[in-house]
């Protein structure tokens, strides 16, 4: 390993940060690719102020501060993968993917959505990934696991909401499991192949169990505690697979 790339490296980071904002930015709001614009007054931001993350040149609005914590990420975890990348597939082959992940992390905290056109994208990623790392036949069961095991629980959390918004009078439209975590769940099954796949999903679970008791112990604490609080999903899924993807 050539440590002398490292510096070349960290630009890649910076770059994958940009893309990573870039993206968030945009898809959320338009569902296709397009021009940055600032959120304020919806100026379009030229290509160099938003590489190096310039204030809006029209109304002076600055960016967000996920604009920031992504970019600083980016600049550190980049070259860590680069030195310590997954032996298996190496730093090249597994860096989308950690973008594509890393994606779906930001979105669904920020925005509480795993969008069909960003799962039709891991679809077509996962799919030649996964034969090469399980096979046809186990990336196919491992894609149809995924979704349905995810799409039974997504369907006892629906008929739970039901009653329990029967049960006190009022509708509650919060829910732990949204359509797009089942959507995800088969696009890492596709990668993680059968039975990776459960083993992607248990991960999953236990990270959401461990971090939903964390954030109801602060709750308590705080004196704050909302029994309608439900943390999305979809981060916990990208977790498990990246986690997967370096030490499975």
């Amino acid at each position: 390993m050539n440590f002398l790339f490292i510096p070349l490296i960290a630009i890649l980071g910076w770059l994958c940060g940009v893309i990573l904002n870039y993206l968030a930015d945009v898809l959320p709001r338009t569902r296709r690719l397009r021009s940055p614009q600032c959120h304020q007054c919806e100026n379009k931001i030229t290509l160099v102020d938003y590489v190096l993350i310039r204030k809006c040149r029209q109304c002076g609005n600055r960016r967000t501060k996920r604009t920031y914590l992504v970019q600083i990420l980016s600049l550190i975890l980049v070259p860590v993968v680069y030195l310590f990348p997954p032996q298996l597939f190496g730093f090249w082959l597994s860096l989308p993917y950690f973008l594509y992940f890393a994606l779906i992390f930001i979105m669904d905290v920020e925005y509480r959505v795993v969008l069909y056109e960003v799962v039709g994208a891991g679809i077509l990623i996962s799919i030649p990934m996964g034969i090469y790392w399980n096979g046809l036949v186990d990336t196919i069961i491992g894609g149809l696991a995924g979704f349905g095991i995810m799409f039974i629980l997504y369907y006892f959390g629906v008929l739970f909401n039901r009653w329990v918004s029967k049960r006190r009078g009022e509708h509650i439209e919060e829910v732990a499991l949204g359509f797009g975590d089942v959507n995800l769940s088969g696009v890492i099954g596709l990668l993680l192949g059968w039975p990776g796949i459960v083993a992607g999903l248990m991960a999953a679970i236990l990270l959401a169990g461990a971090v939903g008791l964390l954030a109801l112990a602060i709750a308590m604490l705080r004196r704050r505690y909302d029994p309608n609080l439900a943390l999305p999903y979809g981060p916990f899924l990208a977790v498990a697979a990246i986690l997967l993807l370096f030490f499975r």
